[in-house]
């Protein structure tokens, strides 16, 4: 086997956002209050699994079935923390979509290797699929998102077949209706072929089976995708695009000129991506009316690729 720690350290987030500083709060996209908690949605051998839940705050009816969107953290399957998208979460828990940022296995804190980051995104779109009325959420409008290594494992949920857990119950469909990815890490096994040496958890086998561009296909939801364009990343998006437009899927691309891995973290980006994420959810018809956000005075745009 060879080992991915090249990768790992290309695609691992800043820190910025995914851990919130002790005197550093996470940056607010929303001044609306909205209701959380936390639900375990996985028991493994290493340890429990989390959701945690951000949901519009107030009486809901229960006739009133809302889209939901689950998140998972970057970091490079190594590190990371479900913090990365509250910001996210909580704007779009005020637009009225049920929001969840999901924890899942990684290296440096369960000493697992990224088939097993499969295997629990799975499980967590699962999970809510099959508690969708628990959740008060429409199971036809379900969204997967993350960034870099989590927006690989959004995309996996979608496109991978491999890498079920024994435990899932399989009747019920991983595969979300839309994607919201963020500089994701879409061609694993190209990256594998041009950087990894030694021992390590990952064979090219296992990167051939978790790699989003090798199973593009007419039953692919549509996504948007955000990537800096000083990236490497990039290539590996601008490929699943060219895919899958050749299909005729939606797949957009947007750019933020001379960004580099991780742009959205930081403001005035975080914004600006929030903004278009909110405007692209509002195509699909999961959201309805404006969005709420705030831009910053002399906010960047982004530019969209065809």
């Amino acid at each position: 086997m060879r080992l991915l720690l090249p990768v790992l350290l290309a695609i691992a987030l800043p820190l910025h956002a995914q851990k919130a500083g002790k005197n550093k709060p996470l940056i607010k996209l929303t001044t609306t209050e909205v209701a959380t908690r936390e639900i375990v949605y996985k028991t493994t051998p290493q340890g429990e699994l989390k959701l945690h839940v951000f949901s519009p705050k107030g009486e809901v009816q229960a006739a009133v079935l809302r889209p939901c969107v689950v998140f998972f953290f970057g970091g490079g399957w190594k590190s990371g923390s479900y913090l990365q998208f509250v910001p996210q979460s909580e704007y779009l828990a005020s637009r009225g979509i049920v929001a969840i940022s999901a924890d899942y296995r990684i290296l440096n804190v369960h000493k697992t290797s990224p088939d097993k980051a499969v295997e629990d995104a799975k499980s967590a779109i699962r999970w809510v699929r099959g508690h969708a009325a628990e959740l008060g959420i429409d199971p036809t409008k379900i969204i997967a998102g993350g960034g870099s290594a989590g927006g690989h494992l959004a995309a996996c949920t979608a496109l991978a077949s491999a890498y079920d857990a024994e435990g899932d119950d399989k009747n019920i469909s991983a595969k979300p209706n839309a994607l919201v990815l963020f500089n994701p890490a879409m061609n694993i096994a190209t990256l594998f072929k041009q950087r990894s040496t030694g021992e390590g958890p990952m064979t090219l086998e296992m990167a051939e089976a978790i790699t989003p561009n090798n199973f593009v296909s007419k039953d692919t939801p549509p996504a948007i995708l955000f990537f800096g364009t000083a990236d490497k990343l990039k290539e590996g998006g601008d490929e699943y695009v060219k895919k899958a437009t050749a299909l005729g899927l939606r797949a957009e691309m947007w750019t933020a000129a001379d960004q580099p891995h991780g742009f959205f973290n930081k403001e005035p980006w975080i914004q600006v991506t929030a903004k278009k994420m909110d405007e692209f959810l509002t195509s699909l018809g999961y959201l309805g009316g404006e969005p709420t956000i705030k831009l910053p005075e002399n906010a960047p745009a982004l530019k969209q690729e065809k």
